[in-house]
């Protein structure tokens, strides 16, 4: 079979292989997307829909393991553990565990407010650019707190931000409701963040394919990459359901579904699937535009476009797409404790997804050192919709060999070697 010739090559259409494209059609090069479903049809359909600058605290940190661990106990907890021995689980898990200390987390924070506070400005940029009717505003975020203990822990996370230049607004129960009048009477506090935005997520990435189209990008839907050939250090085809592609450049950029296909190369990425859900909800006339936390639930209120998003649960159970009921009426019933006036919602859509974690919390971004022209960019976990237009920006910088927008070093895939 003849191999079609392409320029860069990416795989994965969602939030990341979109604004891989764009950037790199902005340098010049001749792109073409595949994507096996729809545009935006993986993790960045559901999620809360937050460029989270200010949520620079790692997954990985102090006493995330153990809080884990105590958790596996709770069918309606935030964040679970299916115990199974698979090699590929207990190698995340120890690396995981190493990471869940002082000087990783510290390591990390400044990272991961670089990426946060390099993709608002380029967010903005795109958004006065090309006029995206995907909902973007920048309102902030407000953490409620039902107990002095989670308030109190909301002030010691505070704190460790403020170290690093992030400012956060301490707020009693009346300044609380001034903002949130739909709070209930026994929530104790919060804190304000202004480094928030929202978006509706399937929008944006519907919004910027439009422009991608626009701009004489390649988008092929419906193709499924099934295989590699290779020749010494290089990807020499790409074969797929729709026929077998001949690029310059691969950009590997598919979410949780990247390292089987790195398998299939030889290569190893430490990415465990992370199921997250989300309910979709027609959104009370009351509820003011302004993103929420649920502070001890780990739950996320995001107001869009005539309706309201509330998503949770982060859980390590492989690509088992099942719905516990548990754990969506765990989410449910916080909405109702910390939030008068939510026992009546219409639900529109309830929604699973699989975020790519790594072990460290950072994403992994940059060039394989097997394949010369192979640029990965996945791992981002549920900060993908955060980070994903400085990490476009860096695909195309290391694509076209060009200056980086920031250093990519800690992001390398080699750091897991």
């Amino acid at each position: 079979m003849s191999a079609r010739e392409e320029d860069v090559l990416i795989i994965g259409g969602g939030v990341i292989g979109v604004c891989a494209a764009y950037y790199l059609a902005e340098a010049g090069r001749s792109v073409t997307l595949l994507e096996r479903g729809e545009l935006c049809s993986g993790s960045s359909y559901g999620n809360a829909g937050l460029v989270a600058v200010d949520h620079a605290i790692p997954t990985a940190a102090p006493g995330a393991l153990s809080q884990g661990l105590r958790w596996m106990l709770d069918p309606g907890s935030p964040f679970y553990i299916k115990p199974r021995l698979e090699p590929d689980l207990v190698r995340w898990l120890w690396r995981f565990r190493a990471a869940c200390r002082e000087a990783p987390m510290r390591r990390a924070i400044p990272l991961l407010l670089e990426l946060g506070r390099s993709s608002l400005a380029l967010y903005q940029t795109l958004h006065r650019q090309h006029k995206l009717d995907d909902g973007f505003r920048h309102e902030g975020r407000l953490i409620l707190f039902r107990s002095e203990q989670g308030m109190a822990h909301g002030r010691e996370e505070l704190a460790l931000l403020g170290e690093y230049g992030v400012q956060g607004e301490l707020l009693g129960t009346e300044e609380v409701k001034a903002r949130m009048p739909l709070v209930q009477d026994d929530i104790v506090g919060g804190i304000y963040f202004r480094g928030y935005a929202h978006l509706e997520p399937a929008a944006f990435v519907r919004e910027l394919g439009r422009v991608l189209e626009m701009k004489g990008v390649g988008i092929r839907r419906g193709v499924e990459v099934l295989d590699f050939e290779t020749a010494g250090p290089r990807i020499e085809r790409v074969v797929t359901t729709r026929g077998v592609l001949h690029p310059r450049e691969v950009v590997l950029a598919a979410g949780v579904w990247s390292a089987p296909l790195a398998r299939r190369l030889g290569l190893y990425l430490p990415i465990q699937a992370a199921k997250g859900y989300s309910i979709t909800a027609r959104r009370p006339d009351a509820m003011p535009e302004l993103p929420l936390s649920l502070g001890e639930a780990k739950v996320a209120v995001t107001p869009m476009a005539g309706y309201l998003r509330f998503s949770s649960t982060l859980e390590l159970n492989g690509f088992d797409m099942s719905i516990n009921a548990r754990r969506v009426e765990a989410t449910r019933r916080a909405l109702r404790t910390y939030l008068a006036g939510m026992e009546g919602l219409e639900e529109l859509e309830l929604w699973r997804g699989l975020r790519p974690m790594t072990p460290d919390s950072l994403p992994i971004i940059g060039r394989s050192e097997m394949y010369t022209n192979l640029v990965v960019a996945t791992g981002h976990g549920m900060l993908g919709v955060t980070q994903g237009p400085i990490t476009g920006k860096l695909v195309a910088d290391l694509v076209s060999d060009a200056t980086p927008a920031l250093d990519p070093t800690p992001f390398r895939i080699e750091r897991f070697s």
